[in-house]
This record gives C-alpha cells, sequence and structure tokens, in this order.
C-alpha cells in the first residue's frame, strides 16, 4: 500500500513536470526562446535541446509509472469475490400483478390504491388559437 501511495505522488510530480517543460518550450519546437547572448550560460539553442530531451526523459517516466501502479493494482484486487449485497430479491407475493393493457403507469397506479386512469376521463388537449400575423 505504501508503494503504490508513493509512486502515485511521484507520477502527480512527473505529470506537473511535464506540463510545465511542455509550456516552456516554442511553439515551433525552437525551444525556450527567451532570447539573450548565444555566449551566455545557456544558450537558444542549448535549451531548446535540454527541453526536447527533458520532454523525453519525462514523458518515458510517466508512461512507466503508468504501467507500474496499474500493475500493482491489478495484484493488490486479484481473487475478490462478487459483491452480491445489491442483488435483486425475489418479488414478494403481496405484490398484485399488472393489469393488462396499454398504460405502463396503471402497475405503478395498482401499487398505490388509485383507480387506473382510462382513456375517457383523460381531457383531450385544446388548441389555443394564435393570432394573426400583420
Amino acid at each position: 500500500m505504501f508503494l503504490f501511495k508513493f509512486l502515485l505522488v511521484v507520477q502527480a510530480v512527473v505529470a506537473a513536470s511535464l506540463v510545465g517543460v511542455i509550456l516552456m518550450q516554442r511553439s515551433e519546437g525552437g525551444g525556450l526562446g527567451m532570447g539573450g547572448s548565444p555566449s551566455g550560460l545557456m544558450s537558444a539553442r542549448g535549451a531548446a535541446d535540454f527541453l526536447t530531451r527533458a520532454t523525453k526523459i519525462l514523458a518515458t517516466v510517466f508512461i512507466l509509472l503508468s504501467i507500474a501502479l496499474a500493475t500493482i493494482a491489478s495484484l493488490r484486487h486479484r481473487g475478490t469475490d462478487i459483491d452480491t449485497s445489491l442483488a435483486r430479491q425475489p418479488v414478494s407475493q403481496q405484490q398484485a400483478p399488472a393489469p393488462a393493457g396499454d398504460d405502463p403507469l396503471a402497475a405503478a397506479a395498482a401499487q398505490v390504491g388509485e383507480p387506473a386512469p382510462t382513456a375517457a376521463a383523460t381531457p383531450a388537449p385544446t388548441a389555443t388559437p394564435t393570432p394573426a400575423a400583420k
């Protein structure tokens, strides 16, 4: 359990680092591109090479950690039984059978004890006249 939590934290750190490294790169693939003189500590080309290399390494570590976490999670839950606590129980004999007909709500009305609505008792919708456009 400790190993799984530790790898999960490392995975989060690697993911955040990967996002940061990707966002620092130029969209044209040119690297950091912050300017500066080529004679400085890190030239633009050197920064681009470093960020590209860091992206490749972090992406590889991210994928390997994902595989390791999936393997650990599958080994930890191997051999468990299916939970049957939510299985349906047999229907008791107290419920009345659903009346035959086309109305799907008749069974619910029969369980509540109300008479089932009939087609003749339901008022027909009336059309409201709409004013003519001028």
